[in-house]
């Protein structure tokens, strides 16, 4: 094989294992999983090295895994825009290129690579280092991790109605726990009900079960109306969940199914393969049957 030929197919290997991203049976590839490793391990080191008691020689390896890390999410991005030029469709390599460039993935890339190199500039780079998670919601759109996304994403958005009607529900109990205590408890604490506004905040606290405590009713008629929206509450929080782990569960049978319709085509393909070959065997015999000896 000549020089040529060679970079095209380690080019070409490389754009398997980086943008196609999956063996044929789904699974991701192995570049693509020490990829997820590497990024998970980045955010973590990114979120130590926030840490003000971790000082010294532990300070100082976090920022040289900055580096590193840095290098590897660089030299990343270069070899998908090398690669780039594989993608099927029309146009040059360099127009693929740039395509690439200027597609999400590549815009995600190029953020994440900037947000690695930036603690190098200045220290208060806390919140881009978190980009790099975007990284992996890039990486596990691929294969079957796409799949199930999107069958899980479709039965949730068949049950959009119900969950608008229960937002809609919900809305309604946070107006009127909010509007209850402003007129139960807003004379006696204006600080924390002296509007509809500020009693909001408690009332969003409460119907979701968090309750920071930063504001309690004093008032027999406030603690009846806070009793109420917090019973509600927990009733209201779960119906949503059971809203989609219905549709989960619906995302799955659907999968169990289609791969069973799947098993059974395949087994019909057989059975009419082995038919065939049934008959071609019966006629063979025939035929030699008929031969003179």
């Amino acid at each position: 094989m000549s020089e040529g030929g060679q970079i095209a197919t380690l080019r070409s290997k490389l754009y398997h294992q980086l943008f196609v991203g999956a063996e044929p049976d789904g699974r991701l590839t192995l570049l693509n999983k020490l990829l997820v490793v590497t990024i998970l391990l980045a955010v973590a080191s990114g979120a130590l090295s926030t840490e003000p008691d971790i000082s010294g020689e532990w300070h100082h390896l976090l920022l040289l895994s900055e580096l590193v890390f840095g290098a590897i999410f660089l030299f990343e991005y270069c070899a998908r825009i090398y690669a780039a030029a594989e993608a099927p469709g029309p146009g040059s390599a360099w127009r693929k290129r740039w395509r690439f460039i200027r597609s999400p993935l590549g815009l995600i890339d190029l953020i994440v690579v900037i947000s690695t190199l930036m603690p190098i500039i200045t220290a208060d780079a806390a919140m881009l280092r978190t980009v790099r998670l975007l990284r992996v919601v890039a990486v596990m759109k691929f294969g079957r991790f796409s799949k199930a996304i999107k069958e899980v994403w479709g039965a949730v958005a068949e049950r959009g109605d119900d969950l608008i009607v229960t937002m809609a529900l919900a809305t309604i109990l946070l107006l009127f726990g909010a509007t209850a205590l402003y007129m139960a408890e807003g004379h006696v604490q204006p600080e924390e009900f002296g509007s509809i506004p500020r009693a909001l905040w408690w009332s969003i606290n409460t119907f979701t079960t968090v309750g920071y405590g930063d504001a309690v009713p004093i008032t027999p008629l406030g603690k009846i109306f806070a009793s109420i929206v917090a019973l509600s509450g927990i009733a209201f929080v779960a119906m949503p969940t059971g809203i989609i782990a219905a549709a989960f569960s619906e995302a799955m049978q659907r999968r169990r199914d289609a791969k069973l319709d799947a098993m059974r085509r395949h087994l019909a393909r057989l059975d009419q393969i082995d038919e065939q070959v049934e008959a071609k065997l019966a006629a063979l015999e025939r035929r030699n049957a008929r031969s003179p000896e």
